[in-house]
């Protein structure tokens, strides 16, 4: 089931709700995708891994798929995106749900677990980082070819153009852990464009307030049942900060998918959803 779900004045994000496949009911799930992206990102083969044990609930975040696109008029900051999510679950009357995020979506989930952890049964983290704490060490960053790419993201380019390079950008995303294959991602990209309606990159995350991020410290205290998924391929985020974001929850366990990179491809789906299967199975169910 698709639906719009209002988040604030004038700004209103498309979300899908798809039923378990299983015999049971099935408990929620929320995918919270990273930045720029739609939550067609989140791929289809996965998405039938998990509805056949939960109700499984992605979003477009705002100035991504066919979510409210104006940020010029409507201007938000990343704790907005936090918020956004919640209000998803609201709309779909999800008091309590095992939440998932990627990237820029893991950052989202780690407020969520701060401010509203009454709402999360659980949660995934996975190719992202820990919120910043004061004397926390020096991590490397991403590396220098995706920052070089990155400064490309709001050049001029015509519909096979922005093909092309998101295509290399995924390219540079998967790392050399598991093969790419660029048909896989040439699709994917032209079903979020058609999706979406059209094809301009982007850039509105590039520019968001990242005020509000500094909360590191209070990571220690979360009780929320925490998994981190170790990608070692991932240039974005590599491999120490998956450590130290383990380290910063303190009651967090990591498990390692090897080969992975910044990227869901068809050699990672599966053993991603047996991990994110296993930890909100392992927990308990959403009251």
């Amino acid at each position: 089931m698709e639906r719009y779900v209002d988040v604030a004045p004038g700004v209103r994000l498309w979300a899908e709700d798809i039923a378990p496949t299983g015999s049971r009911p099935g408990e929620p799930l929320l995918l919270v995708m990273g930045a720029a992206s739609s939550g067609l990102v989140w791929p289809d083969a996965l998405l039938g891994l998990l509805a056949e044990r939960h109700r499984v609930i992605r979003y477009d975040h705002r100035d991504t798929g066919r979510s409210t696109a104006a940020f010029d008029e409507h201007p938000y900051g990343i704790t907005d995106l936090a918020g956004d999510a919640i209000a998803v679950l609201d709309a779909f009357d999800v008091p309590r749900a095992h939440v998932v995020g990627m990237s820029m979506g893991g950052m989202l989930v780690q407020l969520m677990l701060l401010d509203h952890p009454e709402r999360l049964a659980s949660a995934t983290l996975f190719c992202t980082g820990a919120l910043p704490l004061s004397g926390a060490p020096e991590l490397p960053g991403p590396d220098q070819a995706l920052l070089r790419l990155w400064g490309e993201l709001d050049d001029p380019r015509d519909l096979e153009g922005e093909i092309r390079w998101r295509v290399e950008h995924w390219r540079l995303l998967n790392g050399s852990g598991t093969p790419f294959d660029e048909g896989e991602f040439r699709a994917l990209e032209e079903r979020v464009i058609a999706h979406t309606g059209r094809h301009d990159p982007v850039v509105a995350h590039a520019h968001m307030d990242t005020s509000g991020l500094e909360r590191g410290a209070e990571l220690a205290g979360v009780t929320v049942p925490t998994l981190v998924i170790e990608a070692p391929e991932d240039p974005a985020y590599p491999p120490p900060n998956s450590g130290h974001l383990v380290r910063t929850l303190s009651q967090a366990r990591m498990v390692r998918i090897p080969g992975m990179g910044h990227t869901i491809n068809r050699t990672v789906t599966s053993p991603l959803a047996a991990a994110i299967l296993t930890q909100t199975t392992h927990t308990a169910a959403p009251a």
